[in-house]
C-alpha cells in the first residue's frame, strides 16, 4: 500500500515538474525562442554617415567617402576557390588562411573583416562575383575624406576599435571605427550617430532567403550630428604655411569668446594619410619620428619656460598689491646682483632709469626683478609672499589644465612655498633664492594656450572665457556653457599694463610688428633653453616667443607664437605674430617683404646641430 502511494506520488511529481518546464518554454522562457532567431535570422548592421566638421564661416573640412570592408560569418563558409580570392586581393594563402583562423577563434557566428577598405577596383571585381563565396559579403561604410588637408592636431583621426574598447563598449564591433585623436575622440558620440541594423531570415542551409518579417524589426539608424569649429580654416592654412621648415606652433583665440581661431603645431601632417589601407604604416612612420615629432601637439602639450612675456604678470601682480605703481622707477646697471657674485644680466645701458611703462617696452630685467622681489616680500614671510603670488595666477589659468574640448594636454607649472620647502631647509629662501621666476625663467613653466589665454585675458581687461574648439549650435548657449573666469586685478591695472604693451611695439622690442592702421599690443620674449647632457647642464639656441593681441581697444584677436630654437622674439614669434594679425583682421598681407621672408624662412640648420650646447653660468 505504501508503495503505492510513493509511485503515484512520484509519478505525479515528475509530472508536475515537466508541466511547469513546459509553460516556461512555451509561455514564460523566450531563451529557445532567442537561440532559434540566432540560427534562422542573421542581423546586419547599418551604420550612419559621420557628422561632417566645419570651419567657423561654414567652410567643409572634413566630409565623408564611401568604402567597403570584406567580411565573413565563418559558420556560413563553404569551399571557395581561394585562390581567385588571394589574387583579388593581392594577399598570400597563408595570409588568407591566418585572417579565417582568426575569425573562427573570435565567433563562428559574428563577423570578422578579411580586408579592410578595399579599392574601387577590388571591391567592383567581388560585386560580381559575390555569388561564389558563401559566408563572404561586402560591409559598406565611409571613412573620412579631409577636404582641406590642415589642422590635423585639430580634428584629430579615427581607427578601428581594438578588443579592449569592443569589451568595455558593447556597441561597438570588430571592424567598426572610433575617433582617436581631437575633434574626432572628443565628440565622438555626437559625431558617429547610432547605427541601425537590417534582419535576414536564413534557411537551413545558413543561406539568406530574404528580410526577416519583411523588415518589421529593422532600425534605421540615427543621423549623427555635424560640427561648426572655432577654427578659422584661412587662418590655420596661412599660420600652418608660415612655419614651414620651422618647429613650434600658434595658438590664437578670439577673445571675447574664447573661441580658438587657429592651433598650429610644427611640423604636422596631411591627415589624410591616416586612411585606408597604409594607415597603420603610415601611423608608425609618424609615430617613429622622434626628433620632429608630428603627432606631438606642441601648442597643448608643450611646456616652456614663458620668458620675458611673463614680466606682464609680475607688473599686473605688482600694481594690485601696492609694491609698484605707474610712476615707480627703477635704476638698472646692464643687470641686476641679486645675491653675492650673482648677476641678472639686462639689455639697458647702465645708469638707465626706467618707470613701468619703459620697464615693460625695454624688457627690463632689473625692473621686474625688482618688483617679484617686492611681491615676494609684500607678507609676513617668504612662504606666504609666494603663495599670494601664485593664487594671482592661478586666477589667469596658469599651473592648470584649462579646460578646453580636445583630449590631450599639459597643466604647466607655477611652485609654490611647499615646493620650494622641499628643495631648501624651510626659511633658508626668499625672493632672491627664486629670482628667475620675475622673468618667467626659473621654475615657472607654461602651455602656449596658456599663455594665449593669459593674453586675452589682459586684453580683456581682466576676464577670459574657457578657451573652445566647438561652437555652440545655439548662440544663446553660450553664456551658460561659457563663462567669464574674473580675476581679481583692477581694471585700471590692466589699462596701464596694455598701454607698454602696445609700446613694447611702437617704439621697444616688436616694433617689427607694428601694422598700418592697427594698434597692436604685445610683449617678445626670449626664452632660454637648457638641457642635461652627461649630468651637465647644457644650455641650447634660445627659442622666439611673442604675445599679443590687436586691436588695442577693441580686442578681435590674441595670440601666442613660439618658434623653438627661434634665438629672440623679435626674429621669428612677433613677425609671424603680425602677419596673422593682418591676414585675420584685414584679410590680405600688405608687407610682402616681410610674409616672403617669414614663409622661406627655414631653421632645418639649427635643428640639424649637434645637441652640444654650452655650460651654463648662472651669471648669465
Amino acid at each position: 500500500m505504501i508503495r503505492n502511494y510513493i509511485l503515484v506520488g512520484l509519478t505525479s511529481g515528475i509530472t508536475l515538474l515537466f508541466l511547469i518546464q513546459l509553460i516556461n518554454l512555451q509561455l514564460i522562457s523566450s531563451d529557445y525562442q532567442t537561440l532559434s532567431l540566432n540560427n534562422a535570422v542573421e542581423e546586419l548592421p547599418i551604420y550612419p554617415e559621420r557628422g561632417l566638421i566645419y570651419d567657423r564661416n561654414g567652410l567643409l573640412m572634413v566630409a565623408n567617402q564611401p568604402a567597403y570592408d570584406l567580411m565573413v560569418i565563418p559558420e556560413n563558409l563553404n569551399a571557395f576557390d581561394t585562390l581567385e580570392i588571394e589574387t583579388i586581393l593581392n594577399i598570400s594563402k597563408s595570409e588568407l588562411n591566418s585572417i579565417l583562423k582568426k575569425a573562427f577563434t573570435y565567433s563562428r557566428k559574428l563577423p570578422s573583416v578579411v580586408a579592410r577598405q578595399i579599392s574601387k577596383e577590388q571591391n567592383a571585381i567581388l560585386q560580381e562575383k559575390m555569388w561564389k563565396y558563401p559566408g563572404f559579403y561586402l560591409q559598406k561604410k565611409t571613412v573620412r575624406d579631409y577636404k582641406i588637408p590642415i589642422a590635423a592636431n585639430v580634428v584629430g583621426y579615427s581607427s578601428e576599435v581594438n578588443s579592449f574598447e569592443i569589451q568595455s563598449n558593447p556597441y561597438y564591433n570588430l571592424g567598426e571605427l572610433i575617433g582617436r585623436q581631437g575633434i574626432e575622440k572628443t565628440y565622438e558620440n555626437v559625431l558617429r550617430g547610432v547605427k541601425g541594423k537590417q534582419l535576414f531570415q536564413k534557411d537551413r542551409f545558413n543561406r539568406i532567403l530574404g528580410p526577416y518579417k519583411n523588415g518589421q524589426f529593422d532600425a534605421p539608424p540615427i543621423a549623427a550630428q555635424d560640427l561648426v569649429l572655432s577654427i578659422n580654416a584661412e587662418l590655420q592654412a596661412y599660420g600652418e604655411s608660415l612655419f614651414i621648415n620651422k618647429r613650434g606652433g600658434v595658438v590664437a583665440i578670439e577673445p571675447k569668446t574664447g573661441e580658438v581661431l587657429a592651433l598650429i603645431t610644427a611640423p604636422s601632417y596631411d591627415p589624410n594619410i591616416l586612411i585606408g589601407r597604409q594607415r597603420s604604416e603610415q601611423f608608425n612612420r609618424l609615430m617613429g619620428d622622434t626628433l620632429s615629432k608630428p603627432l606631438y601637439d606642441r601648442g597643448l602639450q608643450a611646456e616652456y619656460a614663458p620668458g620675458s612675456p611673463f614680466k606682464i604678470l609680475n607688473a599686473l601682480i605688482g600694481l594690485q598689491e601696492g609694491v609698484i605703481d605707474e610712476n615707480t622707477r627703477f635704476v638698472c646697471n646692464g643687470g641686476h646682483f641679486y645675491a653675492r657674485g650673482a648677476f641678472m644680466k639686462c639689455h639697458c645701458a647702465e645708469g638707465t632709469y626706467n618707470a613701468l611703462m619703459s620697464g615693460i617696452y625695454r624688457s627690463c630685467n632689473t625692473y621686474f626683478a625688482k618688483t617679484y622681489k617686492a611681491i615676494i616680500s609684500n607678507g609676513e614671510n617668504p612662504e606666504q609672499g609666494l603663495d599670494r603670488w601664485k593664487a594671482y595666477l592661478a586666477e589667469f589659468g596658469l599651473g592648470n589644465y584649462l579646460g578646453y574640448d580636445l583630449p590631450i594636454g599639459r597643466p604647466g607649472f607655477i611652485p609654490d612655498s611647499k615646493y620650494y620647502n622641499r628643495w631648501y631647509p624651510p626659511g633658508s629662501w626668499n625672493a632672491n633664492t627664486i629670482i628667475s621666476n620675475s622673468i618667467g625663467q626659473g621654475e615657472v613653466l607654461t602651455t602656449p594656450i596658456q599663455m594665449a589665454n593669459f593674453t586675452a585675458a589682459i586684453a580683456n581687461r581682466g576676464y577670459y572665457i574657457k578657451p573652445h574648439f566647438v561652437r555652440p549650435n545655439n548662440p544663446q548657449e553660450m553664456d551658460s556653457l561659457y563663462q567669464k573666469n574674473k580675476i581679481n586685478i583692477l581694471p585700471e591695472h590692466f589699462d596701464t599694463v596694455i598701454e607698454g604693451m602696445h609700446q613694447v611695439v611702437e617704439n621697444g622690442t616688436a616694433r617689427i610688428a607694428r601694422i598700418k592702421n592697427i594698434e597692436v599690443c604685445g610683449k617678445t620674449g626670449t626664452v632660454e633653453n637648457f638641457i642635461r647632457l652627461n649630468g651637465q647642464k647644457q644650455q641650447l639656441t634660445d627659442h622666439s616667443m611673442f604675445i599679443a593681441f590687436a586691436p588695442k581697444e577693441d580686442p578681435q584677436i590674441a595670440l601666442a607664437v613660439f618658434v623653438e630654437n627661434g634665438y629672440w622674439g623679435s626674429r621669428w614669434a612677433a613677425p609671424i605674430a603680425s602677419l596673422m594679425i593682418e591676414k585675420y583682421l584685414t584679410g590680405a598681407v600688405e608687407r610682402k617683404w616681410l610674409e616672403t621672408r617669414m614663409l622661406e624662412g627655414s631653421l632645418l640648420n639649427e635643428y640639424e646641430k649637434p645637441l652640444l650646447g654650452k655650460p651654463f653660468s648662472i651669471n648669465e
